[in-house]
This record gives structure tokens, sequence and C-alpha cells, in this order.
């Protein structure tokens, strides 16, 4: 692992993919690090079994979302290999044009999750259908001959027994000596179908209850806006001419549009080809799902703050479109949490509650003490409370234990009534309070919603709803409440029936009316000279401008208004409940310090105080001057930090000279002087190199002795 020159650029020596054993030591990594001793193994014990609880529930959402997927394309190979089996006349009928079964799988432009994707349905593949099945990637596949030998080392090992594997280097060398070519792929085929053939019944029963007779080989081509045209075609127009012998799949993973493939291939090609299209679950829809199902639930006690949940919205939304990425986010919450707040320890479940209350130590208590939240609480309270509050442990264990019991009771009905009210205002025109509930969530954890001009519009528009939008969403509100496992809203419940029952009613009170009544108009239709018409016209008029609310007006008022009246009960912002802070993660400062790189400002603060990451408090310098005890890098960038737009190299050496310098005896004898300034020559010459690889300075065509600066401002 050699390099000609460092200076050129920068070498990546990847490890070796040998199995690592996992170190034991990260519980005790935790603890060291954090800097409270109390209670840090149980918090990350904690931290750790709710982080597997809620990668299982992705897991399992995410293999729901894509079952529709996975199920169309188990589907479709289905079909494309029985007709490679039965010989059908259809079948015969693409063999002489030499059509390859593709399926097009449109997966949208979050790359980042497509890794997913591909391994689940490899997954699914492997255990229910082929064991052959190979993955290739642009990057690994710049021409066919690549293409080629990535597409064989993949599918031998399929074959390979994983026991019979105690060598890595002999398996390099018999792969590499097989030549890499269509016919050897197909003879391997031939081999490996015959052998599995002529193995005993027992065995031969085992396979094939997993995998279909003659299984098809399934190349997924995992990023095809990435290969070359030259690549994608010379591969289909080999593989055409072998179709017959050997049962061959095509799957090409999209990012952008299916058109990408006839913009790729000439039609030459892409005839060769029978595409299929698949759809994959928009990224937005995905990510609905992950908050419905680990943020507006009751079921995990961690929480995220307003701001938090709006800073991975925002780098969703506006960066990458990944949900993995919006899941490790979470992940970096729950560990910024639990290692920050000592208090997490009663970030459980409820039914863990009492028992982590009463272990509670005297400086924990003061901890709780301390939280915001509880001071506000406590000067609510009569003295003689506050009191035994501050002062009395024992008490502030039982307080401590009904107010977790009661935020708790607090996020139930709290996801019950948000669900209400987005039935309502997601089909608002416009919708003033957003279409997602997650705009909805994060509205009503940033302050009090009701207080809000969206939301003032939002009832206003309610206030217009016809009977029968009305009607569907009362009705989708009592299943949301008749879900709940408490009695809690019982008699929300008995409400809403109320009013489904009285707008029953007023359709048989509506139509008797409407046959007893009669409107001004018919009095227009009689014969009437102009005096009785001026006056019937203004009692009209009179009549409209002091018009009487209808029965059905006034009920939907009536519901509208009670609908307001739970909102404001239990729409409480997080942040007024009592003791938030030890569910709810608020660090959104934290959380975009570590999502939000700026690596600009980052290489700015390393090298113009570079005591910052080195943890040298010797390198620290007052009023701006520059320490000679700086690494060199630093010494050269400080002295550019003075210059114009062009700085003179000689007089920039001589300056990095005088800082390096500054500490040497003004007696030393002139060789080693000589000695020296080679030495400072060539430190100068390495760091000026570095500041050029870095991007701060460039040579410059105008001066030979001058390099040209191209940043300003100091970051």
């Amino acid at each position: 692992m050699s390099t000609c020159s460092v200076s050129k650029g920068c070498f990546v020596f990847k490890p070796s993919t040998k199995k690592r054993r996992l170190s034991d030591k990260t519980a005790h990594d935790f603890r060291c690090t954090s800097s409270d001793s109390e209670d840090t193994e149980l918090r990350f014990v904690t931290c750790q079994s709710l982080w597997n609880q809620i990668k299982s529930e992705t897991e399992q959402i995410q293999e729901n979302l894509n079952k529709q997927l996975l199920d169309n394309l188990v589907s479709f190979l289905s079909r494309s290999h029985s007709d490679f089996q039965e010989k059908t006349t259809e079948w015969t009928c693409r063999m002489k044009f030499r059509e390859i079964p593709t399926a097009a799988l449109v997966l949208g432009v979050n790359v980042t999750d497509h890794d997913l994707t591909f391994r689940g349905l490899s997954d699914v593949l492997q255990d229910n259908i082929t064991p052959y099945v190979a993955l290739l990637e642009a990057k690994d596949c710049p021409g066919i001959k690549n293409l080629m030998q990535k597409l064989m080392g993949q599918l031998m090992k399929c074959d390979i027994d994983v026991d019979s594997l105690e060598d890595e280097d002999c398996v390099q060398v018999s792969q590499s000596r097989i030549r890499c070519s269509m016919p050897s792929l197909i003879s391997w085929y031939d081999s490996v179908t015959k052998k599995t053939n002529s193995e005993t019944p027992s065995k031969k029963r085992n396979s094939s209850s997993r995998h279909w007779q003659s299984p098809p080989v399934v190349v997924i081509f995992k990023d095809m806006e990435s290969f070359t045209t030259k690549v994608l075609q010379d591969f289909i127009v080999i593989s055409s001419q072998h179709i017959h012998e050997l049962p061959l799949v095509l799957i090409f993973g999209i990012a952008t549009s299916p058109m990408i493939i006839h913009r790729l291939l000439p039609h030459s090609v892409s005839s060769l080809l029978c595409i299929e299209l698949f759809q994959s679950l928009s990224c937005k829809e995905h990510l609905s799902t992950i908050i419905d199902k680990l943020l507006l639930t009751s079921q995990f006690p961690f929480k995220l703050g307003e701001k938090v949940l709006q800073v991975l919205i925002n780098i969703f939304l506006y960066h990458d479109f990944s949900v993995q990425n919006f899941i490790k986010g979470f992940q970096l919450c729950i560990v910024e949490h639990f290692y920050s707040q000592p208090l997490s320890v009663l970030c459980c479940h409820l039914a863990d509650i009492k028992k982590r209350v009463y272990s509670l130590s005297h400086d924990q208590c003061e901890n709780i003490r301390r939280l915001p939240s509880f001071r506000r609480y406590v000067e609510r309270q009569e003295s003689g409370k506050q009191i035994e509050l501050l002062t009395n442990d024992s008490f502030l264990k039982e307080e401590t234990e009904k107010l977790l019991e009661d935020l708790h009771v607090y996020h139930e009905n709290y996801v019950r009534i948000l669900r209400c009210l987005h039935v309502f205002t997601s089909s608002l025109p416009k919708y003033p309070l957003g279409k997602q509930i997650r705009e909805l969530h994060c509205a009503c954890l940033e302050n009090r919603v009701w207080e809000t001009e969206e939301y003032e519009s939002a009832l206003q528009l309610a206030r217009m709803l016809n009977k029968t939008d009305l009607v569907t969403m009362l009705q989708q509100c009592v299943e949301i409440l008749m879900s709940s496992s408490g009695k809690e809203f019982d008699r929300a419940v008995e409400k809403l029936k109320e009013f489904l029952t009285q707008f029953q009613n007023l359709e048989a009170e509506a139509s008797q009316e409407r046959h007893v009544s009669v409107s001004p108009q018919k009095e227009l239709q009689k014969k009437t000279d102009l005096y009785h018409l001026q006056k019937t016209l203004l009692e009209l008029k009179e009549s409209r401008r002091s018009k009487k609310l209808t029965k059905f007006e006034m009920l939907r008022f009536e519901v509208v208004d009670y609908i307001d009246s739970l909102v404001r009960r239990y729409l409480v912002p997080a942040d007024e409940r009592t003791l938030h802070e030890i569910v709810y993660f608020n660090g959104a400062a934290v959380l975009r310090g570590h999502l939000n790189a700026a690596p600009r400002t980052a290489l700015h603060t390393a090298l113009n105080s570079p005591h910052w990451y080195l943890k040298n408090q010797a390198l620290r310098c007052d009023g701006g001057g520059i320490s000679n005890k700086a690494p060199d890098i630093c010494i050269v960038y400080k002295l550019h930090l003075e210059c114009g737009r062009l700085i003179n190299l000689v007089d920039w050496l001589e300056a990095f000279s005088t800082v390096v310098m500054a500490a040497e005896e003004p007696n030393a004898d002139a060789a080693s002087s000589d000695q020296v300034d080679d030495v400072i020559h060539a430190r100068f010459i390495r760091a000026v190199s570095e500041l050029e690889l870095l991007g701060f300075i460039k040579p410059s065509k105008q001066k030979t002795d001058h390099v040209a600066r191209l940043t300003w401002g100091g970051c």
C-alpha cells in the first residue's frame, strides 16, 4: 500500500472484509464519557432497549410498505419463468424476437434508501424463488468485461458452500481462472441445474421447497442512470442472443423516470427488452407512516420537541428525501437525550416508572427541583405544599410519579384529539393548518394552536362545510375516540353520536318545511301594481338582511364549537406540561450541528483556533497573536489572513520564519542557523501545499512568486 506522491491527492485504503469481533466496552465508554456518574449504566441500557424496539418497529413498517411492491415483482418473475419452462407459442414468439423479461423499478430520488429496498428484494428472491441473484452497481462496472466478472463472481458464490470457504484467497484465484463470458455462464448454469436435478430425493425435496425448478438468473442494476450506454447495450445484445439457453431476468433500479431507458438505449436495443413498470411508495408517504407510528403514539415514551422535529423534516424535504437518514437522525436524538439528560432514566414505560422514581438519589431529586417546568409547577402550589416539594424527597417522589403518569395520559389524549382535528382540517381549502398531520403536530407543539390566525381561518372554513362532509368527519372522529383504551372520551363519543342523530333528524324536518313554507319569490309572480311591488321588494331585502340561522347551520356551529373545546382542553403545548424535559428532546442546536455539516466553518475554527480541537491550552493566543507552538499550517493560515488578494511567497516565508524562530536562542552558530533555515523552508513549503490542497490559495498567473487568495471574511 504505497503511493508515489502524497502531496497530489488523498488515498483511501479499505480494510479487509473479514468479520471483527464486537467490543464489549460500549457501556463502559458511555459511562466514562458521561458527565454524570449516577445511573449511567441504567440510562445506557434504557437507551439501547428503546432504540432496539424502535428499530424493529421501523423494519416492520418498511417491510409492510414494500410488501405490495415485492409481491408484484415476484408475480412478474413467476409469469416470465413459467413461459420459459412451458415453451409455449407465446414464449417461442418471444424467443424469435429475443426479448428479455425486464422490470423497470421506479424508486424515486431518495437514492440512499434504495439499498434497503434492493436488499429486501434480494432476500425475498433468494429465500423463495432463486439463489442466483446479482446486484450490480455502475462504479463496479466501467466496462462489459468488469460487468461480466462481477456478475459471474456473485452468481458463483451462490453455489459455493459457506463452510468450505476456509481461505478467501483460494476463492479469488479459482474465480479468476474462469473465463468471464456468456457461454461460460451458460455452461456453469447447466452444470449447476443438472447437479441439483441429480440429487437424492430428500435433498431435492428440501431445495425445491424453497426454490423453483430451473430457477431464473436475476440481474439487478441498482443505479441504471449511472451505467454507461455502451456497457448496457453490449450486455443486453449479448444476453438476448442466449436468452433461449439462460432464463435471464433484468431489474432496472430507476431514480428519475422510466423514460431514462429510452434515452440511454436506442430503439434497436430497447426493443430486445420486454419491459414492465413497477412504482414504489412515495418517500413522503413513507415518512408520514414513520412519524405516525413512532411519534404519534404512546407506545414509545421518548418524544421530539417542535424545533428538533422541524430540523429533521427540513433536512428530509430540502436535502435528500431519505427516510433512512431521518431514522438515523431520530436515533441520534435518542442517544443525545439519554447522554446529556441525567433524568432520562425516568424516560421509560409506564410500568417501570414507580420502581425507578423511588430509587432516585438525593442529587437526582435536586435535578428534578431544578427543572424549569417543575419550578413553575411549584410556584402554582400553596405554601405548605411548596415546602414539602422543596425539602421532602419522599413527597417529591410521590408527586413525580403522579406527574409522569399524568404526562403519559396527556400523550394518549393528545394523539386522539390531534387526529380528530386533522380529520376536520386536512380537507379544507388551501389547508390553513397543513395537509399532513406532521404539520399540524408541529403547530400544536410550537404554541397554543387555538391562538393562531391559521386556526381561526380553519374554524371559519369548517363552519361552511356541507352536511355530507360534516357527517363523514364526525363518523371518523367517533372511530378515533372509540379506539382509546381508557374512558376519557366516553362522554365525547356520546356527544358526537348525538350530533349524528340530530343530522339524521334534520332531513325529515327539512322535507316537511319545504312543502309548508311559501317563499317571497312566489308573491312576486302574482299580478300587482308598482306600489305593492316596491313594498314586497323592500320586505324581501329586509328579510335577507335579518335572516335567521337554519337548524342545520346552528347544529354545524355547535359541532365546530365542541371540537374547538376539545382542542383547547387536550392540545396544550408539551412545554407547558410539568416534567416534559424528561421525555422530550429539545436540543435543536446540537442536532443541527451534527447533521448540517459546515466544513468551511470547521476548517476555519481548526486552523485559526487549534486548541479547540487539540484540547491543548498552550496553543491559545489572546489578542489575535500567533503562537510558535501551533502546527505549521495554522501559522501559515493566520499569516495569510493578514494579506490581500495576492500573497508574496518571499514575504510570507520571512513572516513564517520570524514566528517559528521567536523562541530560538539568538546566539546560535552559523552552521546550525543554515540548517534550521532549510528545515523551516521545507516546513513552509509543506504547509503552503496543504493550504492549497484545502482550497484557500492557488498559483497566480500574474506573478510567478505570488499566490492568489481564494477565501475572504475569515470563514
